[in-house]
């Protein structure tokens, strides 16, 4: 399902002393199937063009195309429960949402929601689990005696069960270790593949967008201020180090290589091994002084 925001504004607490210009003339077009990341600082409105993405809000200015829904400003739009199946959001600490008394239930409370009958709901919980790597032996524990990252899966599971065509992923890896922000993007990316989702990761993180994302859109301000390819939007390194943006490890490593031995590679490299293949042929040829 493809969605596009066109020229979009989104105003809180519009036409009150408070008002304030959250996001301006943002233009993001995410196709059907896509990885896409959105990066940018907190207030740089990365989170109000996420709930821009299954009508939590309402644009001030602009339309946002949803599928065949059509959300303009100044509109109310009837029956958005269907957008909001279709797009599944998995905000950041989700397992702050449970709240059933079995981790079945919490599962199942979604689809059924959504008028998915019971027997269904419980299927797809089982199936649910499966795909975030729990044990079907939990379902009938409570949500609340399994550790931190139990729950979180758990609360993932509860969006899937739903069986969206788009997936949002808020800061997904917030207030994990390493070796749990590893497994969880890698689980997310398998669905990705696995689903033929649509999946859209909100975060600050630059490593986690260099590896998984087809495409970037960076966040400046309220505006829309860098997208393209992940290899095209490193490229332009200094400038997202001038907005105060980190840059992979790998593209600093490169840009220090290239700095000391005068180099200019063929392309930013986001990948260890095609930036030690390409490195070996200037060590080969013995090209400037290396």
């Amino acid at each position: 399902m493809d969605i596009s925001l066109q020229k979009v504004d989104y105003c809180y607490q519009e036409n009150t002393p408070f008002e304030r210009l959250a996001i301006q003339d943002v233009n993001i077009n995410i196709p059907n199937g896509v990885y896409m990341a959105i990066i940018g600082h907190t207030g740089s409105g990365k989170s109000t063009v996420l709930q821009h993405l299954n009508a939590l809000l309402n644009p001030s200015k602009g339309k946002v195309i949803i599928g065949d829904r059509v959300l303009e400003a100044g509109k109310k739009h009837k029956q958005l429960r269907s957008i909001r199946q279709k797009v599944g959001i998995v905000f950041q600490f989700p397992e702050q949402q449970l709240f059933e008394e079995t981790v079945e239930k919490d599962i199942c409370f979604g689809p059924m929601n959504f008028g998915v009958k019971e027997e269904e709901a419980k299927v797809r919980a089982r199936m649910a689990l499966a795909e975030v790597g729990l044990s079907e032996d939990i379902l009938q524990k409570s949500p609340f005696d399994l550790s931190g990252g139990q729950m979180r899966r758990v609360a993932i599971a509860g969006v899937l069960a739903m069986e969206p065509d788009v997936l949002v992923l808020d800061e997904p890896t917030a207030g994990l270790d390493p070796r749990g922000r590893k497994e969880i993007m890698e689980m997310f990316y398998s669905l990705h593949q696995k689903r033929n989702l649509t999946t859209i990761l909100v975060t600050h993180s630059m490593e986690d967008a260099s590896l998984y994302a087809d495409k970037i859109v960076i966040m400046n301000k309220g505006k829309v201020y860098r997208d393209g390819t992940p290899e095209e939007i490193y490229s332009f390194a200094d400038d997202l180090l001038e907005i105060g943006l980190d840059v992979p490890e790998i593209v600093r490593f490169q840009r220090k290589i290239e700095n000391k031995f005068g180099i200019k590679m063929s392309k930013v490299h986001l990948h260890m091994d095609s930036f030690i293949s390409e490195l070996a042929t200037y060590l080969n040829k013995g090209e400037d002084g290396l």
